[in-house]
Formats: C-alpha cells, sequence, structure tokens
C-alpha cells in the first residue's frame, strides 16, 4: 500500500481524535480514533476513503467488542 501524508485531527478540547494518512486528500492505510480520554475508539484501513478489511471497535479499556468486515464491492 502507498505512503501517504501523515495527518492528526483533534477534538475541540485539543485530544488526538483521528491518526491516519492521506493521499490526494482523501484517507488511505490504516487509521485509529480514540476518545477524548484518550482511550482508542475505533480502527481500520481505507483505500482512497473506501473502508476496506476488518474494523475494530473497542470499549474504554481497550477489549475489543465489535469487528466488521468491510465489503470489498463497497
Amino acid at each position: 500500500m502507498a505512503k501517504g501524508k501523515k495527518y492528526t485531527h483533534f477534538h475541540k478540547d485539543g485530544s488526538v481524535w483521528a491518526k491516519g494518512s492521506l493521499i490526494g486528500g482523501k484517507m488511505h492505510g490504516a487509521w485509529v480514533w480514540f476518545r477524548n480520554d484518550g482511550s482508542k475508539m475505533r480502527s481500520g484501513s481505507f483505500n482512497k476513503n473506501r473502508q476496506i478489511g476488518t474494523w475494530i471497535t473497542y470499549d474504554k479499556r481497550g477489549k475489543v467488542v465489535k469487528e466488521t468486515l468491510m465489503d470489498k464491492k463497497k
């Protein structure tokens, strides 16, 4: 997978909301979202803004609560 420009988006309080990479302004590669308290909320990958592969949702303690396989045809 091609490497993109690293990108970080912040909550209004200044804490990190999401981290990932952009290629041509589109989300590409692995991304991670965080809650205001810094705990990981969700992670997954994109192929030019399209969700691909397995997406994981975590509880506040980091335990996996849901795994979703994205349809490659979307």
